[in-house]
């Protein structure tokens, strides 16, 4: 790619952006650079939120064994709990005059959380999975907790600290419903 012709896309991309931020753009007093950076992380952590969403219904709807009710409940609830996160993600990058996820595509483009798409899986190794894939989720939501307090998004972080909590009990719960004997894991 010639010099020009970078130029050329560069300027392409700065036009499409003040277009888009013009029609859609929200006042706020933060800086152009918070809502960009906030309205990123907000868009991984939306689609990792949608992935494993996805996943735990997934999990939910294929639960089979011994414990069937017990993890079928357990993933229903959880799955509940993960959706409602999606819409004030969403909703918070629009408050501050970013943008958000459009579409399926755009999820996958973003996720993190890989899918599952076995034809089988067992029971136990589902919680695991689900178990990790919380874990993970924790970490990104740690990791845009510290972009809002590097531009002051009290908002936004006081959103993510409740979310944070919400999914070290699901975590928690994954973790005691796979463990062995008790005193003992698996």
């Amino acid at each position: 790619m010639t010099k020009t012709t970078a130029a050329k896309e560069t300027h392409a991309r700065g036009a499409k952006d003040a277009y888009v931020r013009e029609r859609l753009g929200t006042s706020t007093d933060l800086k152009p650079e918070a809502t960009r950076d906030i309205s990123a992380a907000l868009a991984k952590l939306l689609a990792d939120v949608f992935a494993l969403y996805v996943k735990t219904k997934n999990f939910h709807w294929h639960m089979s064994g011994s414990h069937f009710r017990d993890y079928h409940l357990l993933l229903d609830e959880q799955g509940e709990q993960i959706f409602e996160m999606t819409d004030p993600i969403a909703e918070r990058a629009r408050k501050i005059g970013g943008t958000t996820l459009r579409s399926i595509g755009d999820i996958a483009r973003n996720q993190r959380i890989l899918d599952n798409d076995a034809e089988y899986v067992d029971p136990k190794d589902m919680l695991a999975e689900l178990r990790e894939d919380n874990k993970s989720l924790t970490i990104s939501m740690r990791e845009v907790h510290n972009v809002c307090d590097d531009y002051r998004d009290v908002a936004t972080a006081s959103l993510l600290e409740v979310w944070i909590d919400e999914t070290e009990r699901r975590t928690w719960f994954l973790y005691e419903a796979t463990r062995g004997s008790p005193g003992q894991n698996d």
